[in-house]
């Protein structure tokens, strides 16, 4: 299982925010490129980059950051929040981003989704953020009424890369992952899925590895030290008994 930690960028930092809530932000830096050295020195092989303004405000608004980024390190990144349009596809390709992140234009603008995935095959990511099981877009700040499995099996036969699944009132909790929801949307899809949102322990990396799942996403345990980088490389091959 791919581990991908998470590097939250807003106003140029390294940040989280609580459960989404751009009214509760942690900052963990002012450099997101040291901060992407910083794991790749402890062991990561990629990456996974959030433009928290580009997200809330639908276009890309951190790409100084995002490109010393790539610049700072050779693993591939895949980024989200913004990415709404073909240009900014095109662009953020040509940059040297391996994958992108798509998930409110996937469900507002299906049928351009399914065209860009094929013009674009297995280098966009469907990021479905879910808050009760529905699924949430703009930044998180609107909540729809399609449920998570629906978007994932709208796009099953489509050459996606990955579905990033989070569960919004887990991440940034440090309360565990959404198992249940988890299992439901592997059962739901053949497209590989990468978890997000609450993990924080090597038990939970395990055990994610465990339904198995082709990857996590980790943003707070690592930043406040709970969870090493390299305790999660090791859950990670180390399915959960």
């Amino acid at each position: 299982m791919q581990i991908w930690p998470a590097i939250d960028i807003r106003g140029g930092n390294c940040v989280r925010l609580v459960q989404g809530d751009y009214d509760r932000e942690l900052r963990f830096g002012e450099d997101p490129a040291a901060m992407a050295r910083r794991w790749v020195e402890q062991g990561a092989e990629c990456l996974h980059l959030v433009d928290l303004d580009g997200a809330r405000d639908g276009r890309p608004a951190n790409l100084d950051a995002v490109q010393a980024i790539l610049r700072a390190v050779d693993v591939p990144c895949q980024l989200g929040g913004g990415v709404r349009d073909e240009q900014t596809i095109g662009r953020l390709l040509d940059a040297g981003v391996a994958r992108l992140v798509i998930g409110t234009a996937a469900l507002k603008q299906p049928d351009w989704f399914r065209a860009t995935c094929r013009k674009f095959p297995e280098r966009l990511v469907l990021g479905i953020d879910a808050r009760d099981g529905r699924v949430a877009t703009a930044g998180w700040l609107e909540t729809s009424s399609v449920s998570a499995t629906d978007l994932a099996a709208q796009f099953a036969d489509e050459p996606i890369a990955a579905i990033v699944y989070t569960d919004i009132a887990r991440d940034g909790m440090l309360a565990g992952p959404n198992f249940a929801a988890l299992r439901q949307m592997q059962a739901a899809t053949a497209l590989p899925v990468i978890a997000s949102g609450g993990v924080t322990t090597e038990d939970d990396v395990s055990r994610l590895a465990e339904i198995p799942m082709a990857g996590c996403i980790i943003g707070r345990t690592l930043y406040e030290g709970r969870l090493s980088l390299a305790a999660a490389l090791a859950a990670a091959n180390v399915p959960a008994s």
